[in-house]
């Protein structure tokens, strides 16, 4: 029997799709096996947070358990310029013969945000603040999802190490909410301590997928984040004689107005940007004319050129309001930006991504995984890929929401509680089931034998 080049090609294709399945059915017992205990975790973690650059007890926590699996565990990496405060973050390293090294990233810390969820794990924790004030506190933007994935993740790939080979990097990130954790890190000599990765792979949890499905987006996924102080001085005065002084209060309420010119008849329509007053203080009674109005803007965009072209609008829109105002030139408006609450946009390598996309479509499904449009929140997730993009990244999205409440949502128009709010609770088991399956193979494919 004569067989032809074609026919061989076909059954070696065949042969290898099957052993494909048959892997992919053992990862899915893998974390079925696992889940429960993954669950119980998740619920350990949430109802006990902890707020950015104070994650002590979450590290400790995170090391222990990766250093069990057989991971090198090094704590306490970071540190924070010119700050007395102790970074806590964590590196575990497992290496598994030549090739590659990819890290993993999740991060630690939580926000001052009061659950109101309801559920029987919900958080009740309060603590201080950098400013030493007490607030509540929970994982309002789904770091407990990230951390659970993660250990998953580290769990299924020890286990599979006869399926990878190089060098694994799993990263405990501190203090995201504040975007200074990463630079932290890498401040403290992280690529230079431990091996420099030719990959950083990241997951978010999101309010805008099922659970059960992934997202991912090529090139620019998040905006940058500049935080701007701008305080319109004036001279204050009695309140029942406002022409002896200079009202830095109607000076303040023009200037918002005139910022919405910016992005509407400044910015290109094709260069998406920001601009948003946060916080507005000024006056301490009814009958006072105050001296000063302190502002508080955040700046989104993806380009530093925007962004730099944003921040000499919102000077140039200040003084001319001061001087439309009257406002003496010794009591011109100071607009500063907060250089420790900045952070760069962040761009996932596009051929990365669409690696890794493919990826998830044979594993999950083509309909569980979903290309989404850049969105305007921000992270520093991109600063492990140092500057100019030397290393490939890529953060996809990890599908969050109870499906069913999903498409009644989706029916009757009425939103759904989503990240940041005191409402935000993931679907445990389909959410951790799907990040611990899409990492796993995430870093299969890159550290394939």
């Amino acid at each position: 029997m004569k067989i032809t080049t074609a026919c061989l090609v076909w059954v070696t294709g065949l042969s290898l799709l099957a052993a494909a399945s048959t892997q992919d059915r053992k990862l899915d017992a893998r974390i079925e096996q696992e889940l429960p205990a993954l669950v119980a975790t998740y619920k350990q973690l949430h109802a006990a947070p902890e707020l950015s650059h104070f994650e002590a007890k979450t590290s400790a926590f995170i090391a222990d358990r990766l250093r069990a699996l057989g991971y090198t565990v090094t704590e306490r990496v970071g540190r924070y310029p010119k700050s007395e405060w102790q970074a806590y973050g964590v590196v575990a390293v497992m290496k598994n013969g030549d090739g590659p090294t990819v890290l993993v990233r999740t991060e630690l810390d939580a926000l001052p945000v009061e659950e109101k969820t309801g559920l029987s794990y919900a958080s009740k924790v309060k603590a201080k603040n950098d400013a030493g004030e007490e607030v509540s506190v929970m994982h309002a933007c789904g770091h407990d999802i990230h951390m659970t994935t993660l250990l998953g993740t580290a769990k299924m790939l020890a286990e599979l190490k006869d399926q990878w080979h190089g060098t694994l990097m799993l990263i405990g990130q501190p203090a995201e909410e504040s975007i200074n954790g990463a630079q932290a890190m890498l401040a403290d000599e992280m690529y230079t301590r431990f091996p420099k990765p030719n990959y950083c792979v990241a997951l978010h949890d999101s309010a805008d997928l099922e659970a059960g499905k992934v997202g991912y987006t090529p090139g620019y996924a998040l905006a940058s984040s500049t935080s701007v102080d701008v305080f319109i001085r004036g001279l204050g005065g009695h309140g029942s004689r406002p022409d002896r002084t200079k009202d830095p209060v109607v000076a303040a309420a023009q200037f918002i107005l005139a910022l919405q010119t910016i992005v509407s008849r400044e910015d290109s329509p094709f260069d998406p940007a920001v601009v948003t007053v946060g916080s507005i203080h000024g006056g301490t009674r009814y009958n006072i004319i105050p001296d000063e109005v302190h502002l508080q803007l955040t700046i989104r965009t993806y380009t530093e050129e925007v962004r730099q072209k944003i921040l000499a609008s919102i000077e140039r829109i200040a003084r001319g309001e001061a001087l439309a105002a009257g406002i003496p030139e010794d009591r011109a408006p100071i607009v500063r930006p907060n250089p420790e609450e900045y952070t760069a946009s962040m761009y996932n390598d596009p051929q990365l991504t669409e690696r890794l996309a493919g990826v998830f479509k044979k594993t999950l499904g083509p309909e569980n995984v979903v290309q989404m449009p850049p969105a305007m929140a921000s992270e520093d997730f991109g600063y492990f890929g140092l500057e100019g993009h030397q290393i490939p990244i890529c953060m996809f999205s990890l599908g969050a929401v109870d499906p069913v409440k999903f498409q009644e949502s989706k029916r009757t128009g009425k939103p759904l509680p989503g990240l940041h709010s005191s409402l935000w609770a993931p679907l445990p088991e389909p959410t951790i089931r799907t990040g611990v399956k899409a990492m796993t193979v995430a870093v299969l494919e890159l550290m394939n034998k």
